[in-house]
């Protein structure tokens, strides 16, 4: 799969968080090497110098010229400013280009009417656990774009979690259950780490702690053909702790509370992409 990318230079439209993951994905599992990489951005020159010096990628302020060198083009910039950057570098791109977008809720069509010209294009939905190479990221193809596009992006992504390749009209769903999904759990995890310090537990204990249960949680998920709902029955004895926990979930009716949030954020998802759609 990585000899698709061989003398590929994949440029960055935009040096973020989401960009930086990436890249440091890349290069940590030498699926290409940083002299194939250029990042640029319209103003933060210092973070293009720390991507420099600390992933020895190479770096530009000029979007025109990292896009001419370009084979694969990764727009990650702000939702808000594709439209702006898309027509600033048109000119510069050509017919043979990958164009990748990692932005939230724009559907492709918007992009490849920006980009002209039939403009090869996948989109995808990664998530911020890209960070530490353990992203729930999903793709689709645009109108032109081909197969052998397709399996370019898995080998990008896979540099930085699992891909799971999807239709469009799924992605919504995919933003507001594994988009936004890290966040729920980090928002709960807030809630236990409150409970151990109420009970005594040190900062420092409580982190350990719940650091590891949700590492082997995830393992666990990984490693067993079980339902979610087998697995915490299989924690639960009649009487026990764990069903007095369970228990008070239940009253304050929480499945149905984290089934409301994961529906809104569809939802929303969708209302955003309407946005662009209605403006094409």
């Amino acid at each position: 799969m990585r000899k698709l990318l061989e003398n590929k230079t994949i440029t960055f439209l935009g040096a973020g968080s989401m960009a930086e993951a990436i890249i440091v994905g890349l290069v940590r599992q030498e699926v290409v090497s940083p002299s194939q990489i250029i990042a640029t951005n319209v103003s933060d020159q210092d973070k293009l110098n720390y991507l420099e010096k600390t992933y020895d990628i190479r770096t530009t302020s000029d979007r025109l010229e990292a896009v001419r060198q370009g084979d694969i083009i990764v727009l990650a910039m702000k939702p808000k400013h594709v439209k702006e950057a898309i027509e600033y570098v048109r000119d510069s791109t050509r017919k043979d280009q990958l164009f990748v977008s990692v932005l939230a809720g724009i559907p492709t069509v918007y992009m490849e009417d920006l980009l002209g010209e039939k403009a090869s294009l996948i989109r995808t939905m990664p998530n911020t656990s890209a960070k530490v190479g353990a992203s729930a990221t999903a793709i689709c193809k645009g109108r032109h774009a081909t197969d052998q596009h397709l399996q370019q992006v898995e080998t990008l992504f896979t540099a930085v979690g699992t891909v799971t390749v999807v239709e469009e009209d799924k992605l919504d769903a995919v933003t507001g259950l594994a988009g936004s999904g890290p966040a729920y759990f980090y928002f709960l995890i807030e809630a236990m780490e409150q409970a151990a310090a109420d009970a005594g537990l040190t900062e420092e204990e409580a982190s350990a702690l719940i650091t590891q249960t949700v590492v082997g949680v995830g393992k666990r998920l990984q490693s067993t053909t079980k339902s979610s709902k087998e697995l915490y029955q299989e924690v639960m004895s009649p009487n026990g702790t764990t069903e007095a926990g369970i228990n008070v979930l239940r009253e304050h009716e929480t499945q149905e509370a984290m089934q409301a949030a994961v529906t809104r954020a569809i939802a929303r998802s969708k209302e955003l992409g309407a946005v662009f759609t209605k403006s094409n």
